[in-house]
């Protein structure tokens, strides 16, 4: 039991570290090859950090569990609302009166919908998944023309980004590919596996482990980025960072993911977890449309209300 538990923390470690490696890396590659910075930060950052996502969902589908790709992104997004913006909240309070995601966010709840309807079909397949992935390109392609009308100039742009770095090497950038492409299947297959033994030994599904234990960890890099945002006094970043991912993890990732297999949907996915998911993205809401900051009372009961719905899963 302890080795099992000892071996998905070593997968999510190896999924980490990859996912950070090959970003960087395709970062500085495509600004080596002239493709623009904000390109670059709509596309290769957007799905560079939801590989780990993307790996384990395939993963999970090649292994035969399905019900842990399914509950790897809805328990995410749960988890993106409730847990990461509601742990920085805790910790120092998010001002968000001042942040204008009006738009992005009711994209994030037109996406949540149209997952949800898509789910009582009773399987994700290749017609659904082709219409996830033409709704996140007409999201991408709309940000980056309006990003493109306020940008100043593209060396703005290029100190956005984190992981660029105009210094390094060639001999670098492959290597962090390299490590990037083995790392994440390697990570992937190495927490399916432990998760999948683990959920065996417990007697619970492979949906209830794919809804907590992998949920949280790849919310991880999410969290961190949020907490940092909020001690650095960036809600904005806080708050579209979230959006952003859950908005990916709905129709980027179950949209690749449906084109290699079908993914079924198991009927308790219809009967709570989904329902929690579009409930918990509806709290925040009132923070959104009508410029209320996050205190730590708010960060208390978002985190509250997480824990609640993992004991739920749990009894």
């Amino acid at each position: 039991m302890g080795l099992e538990f000892l071996m998905a923390g070593l997968g999510l470690i190896i999924l980490l570290l990859a996912g950070d490696v090959l970003v960087r890396g395709a970062v500085n590659l495509s600004l080596r090859l002239g493709i623009p910075a904000l390109v670059v930060s709509l596309t290769v950052v957007a799905f560079g950090t939801s590989a780990p996502e993307l790996l384990i969902t395939l993963s999970a589908i090649h292994e035969g569990v399905p019900g842990l790709a399914m509950g790897n992104v809805v328990g995410s997004n749960t988890a993106n609302i409730l847990l990461v913006l509601g742990v920085p909240a805790l910790v120092s309070g998010l001002n968000t009166a001042g942040c204008d995601v009006r738009k992005s966010y009711v994209i994030m709840l037109a996406s949540s919908s149209l997952f949800i309807a898509f789910a009582f079909f009773g399987a994700f397949t290749w017609w659904q998944s082709l219409i996830l992935l033409s709704v996140l390109a007409g999201i991408l392609f709309q940000q980056a023309m309006e990003a493109r009308s306020h940008m100043a100039n593209a060396a703005e742009a290029i100190d956005d980004l984190e992981e660029a770095d105009p210094e390094m090497r060639w001999w670098k950038i492959i290597l962090f590919l390299l490590l990037g492409l083995i790392g994440l299947p390697l990570g992937a297959d190495l927490l399916v596996e432990s998760a999948t033994a683990i959920a065996a030994d417990f007697g619970v599904s492979d949906a209830i482990i794919g809804l907590t234990l992998v949920a949280v960890g790849t919310s991880l890099p999410e969290l961190a980025t949020t907490v940092m945002a909020a001690l650095r006094r960036q809600a904005d970043v806080a708050l579209g960072n979230v959006i952003g991912s859950n908005m990916f993890n709905l129709l980027g990732i179950i949209g690749v993911a449906g084109l290699v297999g079908p993914i079924p949907v198991d009927p308790e996915f219809l009967r709570f977890d989904l329902w929690v998911m579009l409930a918990a993205s509806l709290i925040i809401a009132p923070f959104v449309f009508f410029s209320w900051n996050m205190g730590r009372a708010v960060g208390l009961a978002l985190s509250a209300l997480y824990v609640t719905y993992i004991v739920a899963l749990l009894v």
